[in-house]
Order: C-alpha cells, then sequence, then structure tokens
C-alpha cells in the first residue's frame, strides 16, 4: 500500500509540472475561453454582477488536472482501495456518529425510505463524516476541467450550475470550496446535483449542505430516492463463483434472475464472527433481532468451505479475529427481496472476490462512476449495520497500471483489432470488451480486467 500511495504521489507530480510547465502559454487561451464563459452566463440568465466577479476570481489550476488523470477510484486495484477506505476506524466512527444523530437519521429515513447506514457510509466515503470537504476553490477547479476538454460539456455545465448557486443566494462565491473535481458539502454533491436534489432539512428556510447535517442528510437521501433507490432491498452480497464459472458473464450488464444464478452454482459467502468487536447500542433491537432469526435460519443449512475461489486465508494480511468462520450458504435460503435480477462482478479479476450487486449498486454508481467506490459504500454500510468482512481475495493479482500504462494498453488494443475506443486512461466499458475479446481470442479467463500481467503481456507482443 506505501509503494503505491507513493507511486500514485510521483504519478501526480510529473503530471503537475508537466501541466504547470505549459500553463503559461495557455494562459491567453484560458481568458478567451473566461470570457466565452462570461458571455454564456449573461445569455442563460446570470446577472452581470454575478457572472462578472466569478470570472474575475477564477484561476487556472494545472494539479487539478494531474488529479483527473490519476484517479484513485479508477488506477488503484480494488482490495487496496477498499482496505484504505474502509477501515475499523472509520467504521467505530460511523456507528458513534449515529447514536448521536440517530433521531435525524431515524426522520429522514422514514421520509426519504433510504438507509442511515447507507447515508452514513456515504458520509464517511464522501469526507470523513464531514471533516474533509475540500478546500479548493470550485469555481476555478470546474473552470479548469472545463477548459482542458476531456469532459468539457459536463464541467462546463457543472460551472455554470455553480454560479447559479452563487446568483440565487445558496452560497457566497468566497466560501464556495470542495474537492479537485468540484464537488462541495458533508456529501461532496456536484453543483448541478445541488440544484436539482437539495433539499431543506432543518425546515430553516436555508439550504446549507455544508454546515447543516440535516440539510446533507435530507437532500443526500432525496437524490437517492429520486433515481431509484428500493427500501429494504440489499446493494451487494459478496458471493462464490463455481469452479466452471462462465468468466466473461461478470459484469454489470450481464443480468440474471436470482434464482438463475444460484442454478449455476453461485453460492453467498456467510462471515460469522464469534465475538463481535462491535457496540451492540449501534445497532437497533429490530436489527438484532433480524440478525439474529437469520442466523438461526441459515445456521442448518450452511456449507462449510475448505478453499472457496478467492478465499482469503490469510488473516494477519485481511486483519480478521481469529474466531472468524466463512461458510457458503444457498442464494435461496438468504430470503433476498428484490425486485429485478442481480449482476455479478469481479473488480479485482478472477482471482479476486466476487459480488452479486442488484438495482440498489446501481444507484451507488449513480453517485460515483467507479465499481470501486460503489462496492466500497455498499460495504461500509453493511459494517455499520453489523459485523461484516470481506473475505475473498487471497489470490488476486497485485499491482496496478499507470494512467500512461492505460493509455498504451488502450493503444495496443486498437492496433490489434480489438476496439477500445478512443485512449483515455481510464477502464471504462469497452476497454473491458476489449479485453475480454483479447482474452477470449488467446484461451485466457474472460474476466475484463486490465491487469499487470495483461499489460505486460499485451505490450510484450508489440516488441
Amino acid at each position: 500500500m506505501k509503494h503505491m500511495t507513493r507511486r500514485l504521489s510521483q504519478v501526480v507530480s510529473v503530471l503537475t509540472l508537466t501541466l504547470a510547465s505549459c500553463a503559461s502559454c495557455a494562459q491567453d487561451d484560458f481568458s478567451g475561453f473566461l470570457e466565452d464563459l462570461r458571455i454564456e452566463a449573461r445569455v442563460s440568465g446570470i446577472s452581470d454582477e454575478t457572472a462578472n466577479n466569478a470570472v474575475r476570481r477564477i484561476e487556472f489550476l494545472p494539479d487539478v488536472i494531474a488529479m483527473d488523470r490519476s484517479q484513485p477510484e479508477f488506477i488503484n486495484p480494488f482490495l487496496d482501495y477498499y482496505q484504505k477506505r474502509v477501515d475499523a476506524a472509520k467504521v467505530q466512527r460511523g456507528r458513534q456518529l449515529l447514536l448521536e444523530h440517530e433521531a435525524v437519521f431515524n426522520r429522514i429515513e422514514a421520509q426519504y425510505g433510504v438507509s442511515k447506514y447507507t447515508l452514513a457510509a456515504f458520509w464517511g466515503m464522501e469526507t470523513q463524516y464531514g471533516r474533509n470537504q475540500g478546500k479548493i476553490d470550485v469555481l476555478s477547479s470546474l473552470a479548469t476541467l472545463a477548459y482542458d476538454g476531456r469532459r468539457t460539456e459536463f464541467f462546463r455545465g457543472q460551472l455554470l450550475d455553480a454560479m447559479r448557486m452563487i446568483d440565487i443566494g445558496h452560497v457566497e462565491s468566497d466560501a464556495l470550496t470542495g474537492s479537485w473535481a468540484g464537488a462541495f458539502g458533508n456529501m461532496q454533491f456536484m453543483p448541478t446535483t445541488f440544484m436539482m436534489y437539495a433539499v431543506d432539512g432543518d425546515n430553516d428556510n436555508l439550504i446549507d449542505v455544508v454546515d447543516s447535517l440535516p440539510d446533507a442528510f435530507a437532500s443526500a437521501a432525496n437524490y437517492l430516492s429520486q433515481v431509484g433507490w428500493r427500501s429494504d432491498e440489499p446493494a451487494m452480497l459478496e458471493v462464490q463463483l463455481p469452479a466452471d464459472f462462465d468468466w466473461k458473464s461478470a459484469q454489470l450488464s450481464v443480468r440474471k434472475p436470482v434464482e438463475e444464478w444460484s442454478r449455476l452454482g453461485v453460492r453467498a459467502l456467510h462471515v460469522d464472527v464469534g465475538a463481535p468487536g462491535f457496540a451492540s447500542r449501534a445497532v437497533s433491537a429490530k436489527d438484532t433481532r433480524t440478525k439474529n432469526a437469520y442466523s438461526r435460519k441459515v445456521k442448518s443449512r450452511l456449507e462449510k468451505i475448505k478453499k472457496p475461489v478467492g478465499y482469503a486465508t490469510d488473516r494477519a494480511a485481511q486483519q480478521e479475529p481469529e474466531n472468524i468462520s466463512v461458510s457458503t450458504v444457498k442464494l435461496d435460503a438468504l430470503g433476498l427481496q428484490v425486485k429485478g435480477p442481480a449482476a455479478i462482478l469481479l473488480p479485482q479479476g478472477y482471482r479476486g472476490p466476487a459480488f452479486m450487486v442488484f438495482d440498489n449498486f446501481d444507484v451507488i454508481m449513480d453517485w460515483n462512476r467507479s465499481v470501486n467506490y460503489a462496492l466500497s459504500v455498499a460495504q461500509l454500510a453493511e459494517q455499520l449495520r453489523h459485523e461484516s468482512r470481506i473475505v475473498g481475495g487471497k489470490l488476486a493479482e497485485k499491482g496496478a497500471l499507470s494512467f500512461q500504462e492505460m493509455l498504451d494498453l488502450q493503444a495496443i488494443l486498437n492496433t490489434r483489432g480489438f476496439d477500445a475506443g478512443e485512449p483515455d486512461g481510464l477502464p471504462g466499458l469497452m476497454t473491458q470488451e476489449a479485453i475480454r475479446k483479447y482474452q477470449l481470442a488467446n484461451q485466457l479467463p474472460a474476466d475484463g480486467y486490465a491487469s499487470r500481467s495483461l499489460y505486460q503481456r499485451l505490450y510484450s507482443e508489440q516488441q
């Protein structure tokens, strides 16, 4: 992990220096971009005062572009990403805050039908429960990203909505600070998301997602509810796959009823911790009764695992308690109440952990398009609710590709006739599909994962 962190820091530093070296030559073009922005803002109904003040304070930030090229959600292996962000301290702090703000969480959960554990998980993942909301000028970061050109239309729209927020009076321009990507507040809303979904959660006739927790939680719950959150349904479940599993079917676009996955040999992984180390006060009496009833229901039907696919037996590496017990259970024994079909995901390739994901997972993905992020949010919510572990992945391939290596991988796939689309340095759906086609053509497990070994193989074939 330390090696990966140092490497990521080096990549960001190199990109920052490179971009900074040409920043001066780009200033004239950036000034022209800002003048066009000023005109567009006025035409769209934003006042002259707001448009002029916004353009006057905006600065070009080359380090923001470097960060855009080095997003850990997309370049870190899943287990590295997850273990760094979902640790015991974060779980303990989250349970404490659930108790501290119990009345607010319960009221919002009842109003919007979104689990308080899910809301707390987003809060913890986004800002360390409000501690790290970001200090970068949002107008400048959005303007830099819109000018950069990788996602110009998206960030230009976000920038105009940030100016509308100022114009309406939701926030002062000098107080609008957040992440390098332009997200702000406790739950890191993008400006357009704020304009569409933010609500007044404390009935003071103001919407303040930075300093008002009721506003922040209610706005997040309203957003999740509006985009399709289903009350009392899970988001994901760790599973064991059969030895003859068809690896190419492990992708978000391949959906099957839970019953069909069960017929294909997919089993749920059940983790039982003999002496849970969390405060029982953080779990409601109803949750405790449900958990106990569930345990009694499946206990007699559990099939003990000796060595399942990807099962992590290295306890020191996984930091699991000595008395943990891992078993499999048939999916129909779980009593899953889900309306839609499920997908299987392999976020770190066929040798890593496997997950079954449901409709609520898609809602989390609507918030952030990273599979690593969405799985981590879902698992943090489970850990806040009750004792839980991710136990697969001991055999997962280590290491990750840099932004440049991913660009090279995409270019090589294209030259070999496997269409990965325009190289952008990110392992998107087209890249995954191109990898699957290459793997199938070479009798490799078609998991679509951009692993280091795959990159080395393709690179050596080019020599």
